[in-house]
């Protein structure tokens, strides 16, 4: 229900579960057992994101794209619709992406 469904991108690990909203990769807070330091009883989904995506031969190099900004006007609306009708594809003023995190 983000509105804004990326789970091709994140090994099929929705980052929306981070605590702290995080988009486009982990924070600099990730515990060396893979947890997350906000809530260490759950495994950082930006672990799980990696993980998942290392099974997934056809999407792998999709961890390595910079997602665009979350537009919060689409949270609790439906993913499919917004990708149908393009509404997931605005962007804030001057945010310019790049192929990949890297790049």
């Amino acid at each position: 229900m983000c509105g804004q469904c990326i789970l091709h991108s994140t090994g099929l690990s929705c980052p929306m579960r981070c605590p702290k909203s995080l988009r486009n990769g982990p924070c600099g807070g990730v515990l060396q057992d893979g947890s997350c330091e906000v809530e260490p009883e759950m495994r950082c989904v930006w672990v799980q994101a990696w993980e998942g995506s290392r099974k997934l031969p056809l999407w792998r190099d999709h961890m390595l794209h910079v997602q665009a900004p979350t537009d919060w006007r689409l949270q609790e609306t439906s993913s499919w619709e917004n990708l149908l009708s393009r509404r997931d594809h605005h962007v804030p003023d001057g945010w310019s992406p790049r192929a990949t995190a890297d790049g």
